[in-house]
């Protein structure tokens, strides 16, 4: 009697993993998928930052004249846009591993940075800022896909991923400028936050307006 039941319901144990095995297939498959493109994001990511690193903004303008355009230099560079952009279309996984690899190979002697690379580099008055990279690219793409993509979700989640980015930035000069850690090439405090958060506030949020529409428009294009 007992070996009949135990036979039963081992079979039906068995008959009843046998009928979830394919969808624990499925979810598997799902959660693979799911990491592969956030690592395919976050190497693009990457390369995205490492290029914007040494590209500097312009602004263009009509002027004139037939065919005549003239450029206006924004004073930054689309690294930090790089950073935003692929927080919202990528997520924020993959936005923050992008970053982070990008800092270990500046950090590693890879010339990556705008001065160079190296662990000289922690020194630097805007390493700070490059390390806000981690939370803002975080922040935006976790903020970016907390609603459906409009304009408005968009650019306040890009404004909260800089805003993360200056905040850090300013607490790591602030406290390696206490400590007598960074190169502050004879300037106080008050104009390197200047120099660093204040100057170039107009053409990063230029930057974050271009992001923006970008951003609006791949993610109706590849429809999420």
């Amino acid at each position: 009697m007992y070996t009949v039941c135990f036979f039963i319901n081992v079979h039906g144990l068995l008959f009843h993993n046998w009928t979830l095995l394919p969808f624990a297939s499925t979810l598997l498959l799902l959660d693979v998928m799911a990491f592969s493109t956030e690592l395919l994001w976050a190497l693009i990511g990457l390369i995205l930052t490492i290029g914007g690193t040494f590209l500097e903004a312009f602004l263009a303008t009509p002027t004139l004249g037939a065919g005549n355009i003239q450029t206006h230099s924004l004073g930054v560079t689309y690294q930090f846009g790089a950073a935003l952009l692929v927080g919202c279309l990528g997520g924020k996984n993959a936005a923050a591993l992008s970053q982070i690899a990008y800092i270990m190979l500046g950090l590693t002697w890879f010339p990556v940075f705008s001065q160079g690379g190296g662990f000289g580099y922690l020194k630097e008055p805007s390493f700070g800022y490059i390390l806000g990279f981690i939370p803002g690219a975080w922040l935006c793409g976790y903020l970016a896909f907390k609603a459906s993509p409009k304009l408005e979700s968009l650019a306040f989640s890009c404004l909260c991923g800089l805003l993360s980015i200056h905040v850090t930035g300013m607490l790591y000069m602030t406290a390696t400028y206490g400590l007598k850690l960074v190169n502050t090439a004879g300037l106080p405090l008050e104009q390197l936050l200047m120099k660093y958060s204040l100057y170039p506030l107009p053409g990063q949020f230029a930057i974050v307006c271009a992001v923006t529409v970008l951003a609006f428009t791949l993610r109706h294009l590849m429809f999420y």
